[in-house]
């Protein structure tokens, strides 16, 4: 979890220095991951906390460090969001990385 959320955030600066919006995409798809991984990394520290009361606390903190590494990635995927949209004008929050522009609909 730490190379990716490194890498995102390291590929996120990049495409905002260099306008790159095709780097800023890998950021979003890769968020994704991120995400899965933090889920697993939770699903499988509290069975072990279930099954034996002496992993609650060095899960506990795992889990927090999952948590802290994924909020990384979310920051990494704001600053892609926004080279998009400095880029080429488009609105990708809330659309998992999609091409389309956000409508309004009101």
């Amino acid at each position: 979890m730490g190379d990716i959320a490194q890498r995102m955030l390291h590929n996120a600066l990049d495409a905002f220095v260099g306008r790159d919006t095709l780097l800023a995409q890998r950021v979003l798809e890769e968020d994704d991951v991120l995400d899965e991984l933090k889920t697993t990394v939770f699903r499988d520290l509290l069975s072990y906390m279930l099954e034996d009361r002496a992993t609650v606390e060095p899960s506990l903190d795992l889990i927090l460090i999952s948590r802290h590494l994924e909020r990384i990635g979310d920051h990494a995927t704001n600053i892609a969001e926004d080279v998009i949209f400095m880029v080429s004008a488009r609105d990708v929050r809330h659309a998992g990385g999609a091409s389309s522009a956000s409508s309004s609909g009101a």
